[in-house]
């Protein structure tokens, strides 16, 4: 694959919560960084940050400027100003959908546990959906409480484990989550429950 089809595979991407947003939107906050600067901030190459940079200026997002054998000074464009706020407003509606469907499906679940009995949730180690637990569970009347470590939990408990952690021996369809739930099964991780 050539420079140029990746050039266009990327410019046809449906979003930009990738590196050439972030970059685009260090270059608009910050009055002089360096190509060295944003790779680390962006954690990649000097290389990819370099072709990166190239190819916003080449679709008119950025200006490159040489002040010096040295120094070279970015700028976001007027067009770079307005790609910014386009992706970003996507960004946030499919963040915002997300969060939607997540919401719809963590209460259907807290529901299931919920009709069979159990009185609390106890979610084990942190995650970016708590809160979404946490109100499910007081939509369906169900304890919740976070805790730090897999413990024993008490007769009336369900363990919900982070997103973030894998269930040991693959994940299993909500399907398969469903019947092993209405099988007796007290745990489950939140990462089947999003598949």
């Amino acid at each position: 694959m050539n420079n140029e089809t990746m050039d266009t595979d990327a410019s046809n991407s449906s979003h930009l919560a990738d590196p050439e947003l972030e970059v685009l939107q260090h270059i608009a906050h910050a009055a002089d960084v360096r190509q060295r600067d944003l790779a680390r901030i962006i954690g990649m190459s000097l290389g990819m940050t370099n072709a990166i940079l190239k190819r916003l200026a080449r679709k008119g997002l950025i200006t490159i400027r040489k002040v010096n054998n040295r120094n070279i000074i970015y700028a976001v464009s007027p067009e770079g100003f307005e790609e910014i706020g386009r992706r970003s407003y996507r960004y946030l509606k499919r963040t915002i959908k997300n969060v939607v469907v997540y919401r719809e499906t963590i209460e259907s679940f807290v529901a299931l546990i919920a009709g069979q009995g159990f009185e609390e949730i106890d979610l084990i180690e942190e995650s970016d959906l708590d809160f979404i637990v946490e109100h499910a569970c007081g939509t369906a009347s169900v304890r919740y409480r976070k805790r730090r470590a897999a413990a024993g939990s008490g007769a009336g408990a369900f363990l919900l484990h982070s997103e973030q952690l894998e269930p040991p021996v693959g994940r299993r369809s909500l399907g398969e989550l469903e019947s092993a739930i209405l099988g007796g099964a007290r745990e489950a991780y939140l990462s089947e429950v999003l598949t």
